[in-house]
């Protein structure tokens, strides 16, 4: 996973990047930022085959920390610049004369510097807050009402938010392609506006595919955390699988969006 992820997201970088110097199209800044994100998540995977080979976390409290916050910063992104990529397809598609200033090169990289900044501030709790228990596990303070707030404000944002306004563009544009279906002017200008569409819809079909039990297991973990106080053995057994094997697809996003890349676009 590790190499088929840092080589899949330099090659989207190496090759958008030399496509926007020549004619790139607005979404790309996005799309580099996104590919970014994975790049420097991936770098953090060999850090936990190991421990989930060894059934302990052998590397210290510092990488535990600075593991724990780079995923977090990386999964803020991620939803967010995917939720920007979703904005830009409905100004680009349904308010083209309207957005003008909002789909500039400026605006964008102006969006991507923010986006930055917010998934930054937003990992801050797992660089504090993530600890080494009894030398071995690398986890966080379930049983703390902060952190069990933050899991569920982490799921708010980067998953029922962003899918209701995924929702609300990808419908809209829908609506759009098809009443306009027959009136295009500029069938190639069309076509190609038609791709970008199945492209960041393909990422982010791919998002959900591989986030949603992640999120399902999680919400459920805190939930029953903060009305029962603790969970039972044979729940917790469940609740743990299931996040260990979720957590893989999760992880595993970060190799499908350069092979979406490589085949659609």
């Amino acid at each position: 996973m590790f190499f088929t992820g840092f080589s899949g997201n330099l090659f989207v970088i190496v090759v958008i990047g030399k496509r926007r110097k020549k004619n790139g199209r607005l979404v790309d800044t996005f799309v580099i930022n996104l590919a970014l994100a994975d790049l420097v998540f991936v770098f953090t995977l060999p850090l936990w085959a190991v421990s989930a080979h060894y059934d302990e976390w052998p590397f210290g409290e510092t990488l535990c920390k600075i593991s724990s916050f780079i995923i977090a910063v990386n999964r803020f992104s991620n939803i967010f610049f995917l939720t920007c990529m979703s904005v830009d397809r409905y100004l680009a598609v349904v308010r083209l004369m309207d957005s003008q200033f909002l789909r500039s090169s400026n605006c964008a990289q102006i969006t991507c510097g923010v986006v930055w900044i917010i998934s930054f501030f937003l990992g801050i709790p797992s660089l504090v807050y993530r600890q080494l228990k009894d030398n071995t596990v690398c986890s966080e303070d379930l049983k703390s009402s902060f952190v069990q707030g933050m899991n569920l404000l982490t799921i708010f944002l980067t998953f029922l938010l962003p899918v209701l306004i995924l929702s609300l563009c990808y419908g809209s544009i829908l609506v759009n392609l098809r009443r306009h279906s027959h009136t295009a002017a500029n069938s190639r200008a069309e076509a190609r506006r038609r791709n970008s569409v199945k492209i960041v819809f393909a990422i982010i079909l791919a998002f959900l595919v591989s986030w949603l039990p992640f999120n399902l297991f999680k919400a459920v973990q805190v939930i029953v955390m903060m009305c029962m106080g603790d969970l039972s053995r044979e729940t917790r057994e469940i609740v743990l699988s299931g996040l260990t094997l979720s957590c893989c697809l999760a992880f595993l996003n970060s190799c499908v969006n350069p092979a979406i890349y490589f085949f659609l676009d």
